[in-house]
C-alpha cells in the first residue's frame, strides 16, 4: 500500500509541475503523452509476446512516439497513412515470418493507445487559456472514479461485477467510483470558477456531472478491456515500472477510454462558460 500510494503521489506531482509550467514550457504535455504513448505500446506488445517482431515493433513504437508533436490535421492524416504503409508493406514482405494476426493485433493497439491519449493535447488546444484545465479534468476523472471504485470496494465490496474478467472489481466499488468521481468534478469546477477565477468566468456543472457519470463508466470501460487482454495473456499486470501499480498502461489503461469522451463531450457541452 505504502508504495502505491507513494508511486501516485510522485505521477500527482509529475502532471501537476506539467501544468504549472505549461505556460513556460507547453512542449512538457507532448513529451510527457508521446512517452506514455510509447511505453504502453510497447507493454501491451510484449504482454502479447511480439516483441521480436522487430519489423511492426519499431515503426508502432515510433507512431506513438511521433503522433503527440504533429498538430496540424493534414499531417496527422499523412502519419496515420505513412504507418499503414509501412505496416501492411511489412505484412507483405515478410510474410513468411508475419503473420496478419499478429498484425492486427499490434496495428490495432498502436492506433488506439496513442490516438486516445492524443486527446489529451487536443483537449488542452480546444481549451485556449483554459486548456490545461480540461486536462486536469479528463486525467482526474479517470484515476478518482478508479480510486473511489478500489476504496468502495475493499471496504463494502460483495457482490462481483465482472468475475471472469476482473475478480476484484465489484459493483459496491463501481457505485463508490460514480460518487466521488461526480463529487470530485463539481469540487473542481466551483473551486476553477469561485476560487481560483473569483467567479469571472463560469462553469457548466451540467457538463461535469455527465463527466462524473458517463466518465466513470469509460473509466470502468477502460479498465475491463485491457484487464481482458491480461487475462488472456496470463499475466498480473504490464510491467513493474510503477511500483504498486504494475505498468504504465494500467495506470493509463482508464485515461484511454475517459479522454476521448471528455473531449467529445466537451464539443457539445463546454466546461468553462465565457
Amino acid at each position: 500500500m505504502r508504495q502505491r500510494v507513494t508511486s501516485a503521489v510522485t505521477i500527482i506531482f509529475f502532471f501537476a509541475a506539467i501544468v504549472l509550467f505549461n505556460g513556460t514550457f507547453p512542449a512538457a504535455l507532448n513529451i510527457a503523452i508521446a512517452l506514455i504513448s510509447a511505453l504502453s505500446v510497447f507493454e501491451i506488445i510484449s504482454a502479447l509476446g511480439l516483441t521480436k517482431k522487430y519489423i511492426l515493433l519499431i515503426p508502432s513504437v515510433l507512431f506513438s512516439v511521433i503522433l503527440p508533436f504533429v498538430e496540424v490535421p493534414i499531417l496527422q492524416q499523412a502519419a496515420y497513412f505513412l504507418y499503414t504503409v509501412v505496416m501492411f508493406g511489412s505484412l507483405i514482405l515478410y510474410h513468411q515470418f508475419v503473420s496478419f494476426r499478429e498484425l492486427g493485433v499490434i496495428y490495432s493497439m498502436a492506433l488506439l493507445i496513442p490516438t486516445a491519449l492524443d486527446t489529451v493535447i487536443s483537449l488542452r488546444s480546444f481549451g485556449g487559456e483554459h486548456g490545461m484545465f480540461y486536462v486536469i479534468i479528463a486525467i482526474s476523472s479517470a484515476w478518482i472514479a478508479d480510486t473511489g471504485a478500489f476504496l468502495a470496494g475493499s471496504l463494502w465490496g460483495k457482490h462481483k461485477l465482472c468475475p471472469n474478467i476482473s475478480p476484484k472489481k465489484t459493483i459496491e466499488g463501481a457505485a463508490g467510483g460514480f460518487v466521488l468521481n461526480t463529487a470530485a468534478m463539481l469540487i473542481f469546477g466551483y473551486a476553477f470558477q469561485a476560487l481560483y477565477y473569483q467567479h469571472s468566468v463560469g462553469v457548466s456543472y451540467l457538463s461535469l456531472i455527465l463527466i462524473g457519470i458517463f466518465g466513470t463508466v469509460m473509466s470502468i470501460l477502460g479498465d475491463l478491456s485491457f484487464s481482458l487482454i491480461k487475462r488472456s495473456c496470463h499475466i498480473k499486470d504490464f510491467s513493474e515500472i510503477i511500483p504498486g501499480h504494475g505498468g504504465i498502461l494500467d495506470r493509463f489503461d482508464s485515461v484511454i477510454f475517459e479522454a476521448p469522451f471528455v473531449y467529445l463531450l466537451i464539443q457539445i457541452i463546454p466546461i468553462v462558460i465565457k
